[in-house]
């Protein structure tokens, strides 16, 4: 595993106002170097390119970013079925099919936002922690009289036995 120097054909450039990761370039630590590559492994070498920070700070920062583009994508997301919706309603009625696609697109991200929203966390009877699922834990919930009650039989028929 040595740099062949392929790689000077993929090399990045630094850019500027954002990070070398959060803009899609990698590192090869064989080759020293950042690429522009869309594979996992270096073109040149075949080391595995790193995608990620090393450093803390940068971890953060990178972080930070994605979070912050994943949250403006959202708002995007959200405005561009109503924008949809209108220019199609300005078009004459040989679009009509494209409008009817329009409004199912819609409502089925309206039926997938209340998917997630309506599962409700309910309290343990025991020990009132919540949970998704209350009865499965309640099974197995260390403040359960009756999960204690079948635990100490199973230590004496051990005992018994040994």
């Amino acid at each position: 595993m040595t740099c062949k120097g392929i790689c000077v054909r993929y090399k990045a450039q630094k850019p500027v106002g954002t990070g070398r990761y959060a803009s899609g370039q990698r590192r090869c630590q064989i080759c020293e170097i950042f690429i522009k590559w869309e594979g996992l492994w270096c073109p040149c070498c075949g080391y595995r390119l790193r995608t990620k920070p090393r450093n803390l700070k940068y971890k953060a920062k990178l972080r930070a970013r994605v979070e912050a583009d994943s949250i403006e994508a959202k708002a995007v997301a959200d405005t561009q079925p109503e924008e949809i919706e209108v220019e199609v309603k300005a078009k004459t009625k040989s679009k009509a099919k494209t409008k009817s696609k329009a409004k199912t697109a819609k409502a089925k991200t309206a039926k997938s936002k209340v998917a997630t929203k309506t599962k409700e966390k309910t309290p343990c009877k025991h020990c009132e922690k919540l949970f998704v699922y209350p009865d499965k834990h309640e099974k197995n919930c260390k403040k359960n009289p009756e999960v204690q009650v079948a635990s100490a039989h199973e230590k004496e028929s051990i005992a018994i036995k040994a």
